[in-house]
């Protein structure tokens, strides 16, 4: 997928990236056949059929029903059923319930797909005197269109690790061999420095305004934590020390008995990790994935060290080319030698609150981020399942200390 240009979209570089967008979510779904596309193993995850409409949803509701006269979608009901969170923008099927939604069918939701395709690229295409805010619409509905992207194929791991004969979404592919790279630290000087986003290019509206703030000094590993160095953590007994833990991270710890990251068991001596490429031995100097921010905090005191900021974060990737594992390169699953971007969303220790400044904007599609800051942890960088055109240094994604089911993992800070 083609990365947005740095300034906002024209009307016609819009349409292709609608295009591209639409198009990617479709051969991600490809591989699945209908019953797959029903699993919803929890609250947090949805089905594969809902993260196609709900995307499908968003243009319709958003652009086709307030710029197009008398537009008619194929079934007034889909607004109920396929809405998530919008309060302003009506009543909601419930969240927990969607994998119970079997009608519409697979075919039925497809249909839905095409029927806006072709509404959008006919309004696209209309050379109307608001095609520029339009643009900036569609923009901000295919990077929405991205976020889900990378849902799918989340929710999909965990719905299919529940099935005791472990189906692979992906066939498996060997992992290169690969030795043990140095945990090496690189460090940066602080001081008082901007954070967030400034003018030109697309961004969520939580990621400004651009604003100063102060920064100490402090190193940076130059590599995320690694499987091998998370069993090290596992076999001094770090998910048995409690004085390791935060108090809610060692109860929630205990509730639900977690003794290694989601998805990991030992067969005999070796550990297995279940992946979108099915069961595969838990490869040693690969990202360690799938970890809370509990487990990922009481890893970095057992270190001896700590988790950045995502100031930190942020001024140390803004000097780093965006490059690395990310969705469009296939691999699902991190791989060893992973640099500053890609493979694992990186924990900070920086809550997830609004930077100083911040307005949502009116109506309903500003209930797209300001309502979640609160009780949440930023995390950085991308992932294995991230789209690479939705990267950039100030994006900030979030999560529940106790979510481990997304590609999260961790990269370890010091003072300097």
């Amino acid at each position: 997928m083609t990365r947005p240009a740095a300034a906002p979209l024209a009307p016609a570089q819009a349409l292709d990236f609608f295009h591209d967008t639409r198009t990617a979510t479709e051969r991600l779904a490809k591989p699945l056949a209908p019953e797959d596309m029903m699993l919803q193993s929890m609250t947090d995850a949805s089905p594969a059929k809902w993260h196609l409409a709900h995307t499908t949803w968003f243009f319709e509701e958003f652009i086709l029903k307030e710029r197009v006269p008398g537009y008619a979608s194929p079934d007034d009901r889909f607004a109920f059923l396929f809405n998530s969170y919008y309060v302003q923008a009506g009543p909601r099927h419930a969240r927990d319930k969607r994998g119970l939604v079997s009608r519409p069918t697979v075919e039925d939701v497809r249909a839905y797909r095409a029927h806006v395709d072709d509404a959008m690229g006919g309004l696209m295409s209309a050379g109307r005197d608001d095609a520029d805010d339009i643009a900036a619409l569609v923009e901000l509905g295919c990077h929405h269109e991205m976020q889900h992207q990378e849902l799918l194929v989340t929710d999909l791991l965990h719905g299919l690790s529940f099935n005791p004969l472990m189906p692979a979404y992906r066939d498996p592919e060997p992992v290169a061999v690969s030795s043990e790279q140095p945990l090496t630290f690189t460090s940066h000087d602080g001081g008082l420095v901007e954070i967030g986003h400034a003018s030109g290019g697309f961004a969520y509206d939580c990621e400004g305004p651009r604003h100063r703030t102060y920064v100490a000094p402090f190193a940076l590993a130059d590599r995320p934590v690694t499987n091998r160095e998370w069993i090290a953590f596992m076999e001094a007994g770090g998910y048995e020390t409690a004085p390791l833990w935060l108090s809610d991270g060692w109860a929630t710890a205990q509730a639900e008995g977690w003794d290694a990251p989601l998805y990991w068991w030992k067969q005999e001596d070796q550990w297995w990790s279940f992946t979108l490429r099915g069961p595969q031995p838990v490869n040693l100097d690969a990202p360690v994935v799938h970890v809370s921010y509990y487990e990922a905090e009481a890893y970095a005191r057992w270190a001896g060290m700590r988790l950045p900021t995502e100031q930190e974060w942020e001024l140390a990737g803004r000097d780093t080319p965006i490059r690395g594992n990310f969705l469009d390169d296939g691999a699902l699953r991190p791989l060893p030698g992973g640099g500053m971007w890609g493979d694992v969303w990186e924990w900070t220790q920086s809550p997830f609150t609004p930077y100083p400044g911040f307005r949502p904007v009116e109506g309903a599609i500003g209930e797209y981020n300001g309502k979640f800051m609160v009780n949440q942890f930023v995390l950085r960088g991308g992932s294995c399942a991230t789209p690479a055109a939705q990267m950039r240094p100030t994006y900030r994604t979030f999560f529940y200390p106790h979510q481990r089911w997304q590609m999260l993992g961790l990269r370890l800070a010091k003072d300097v």
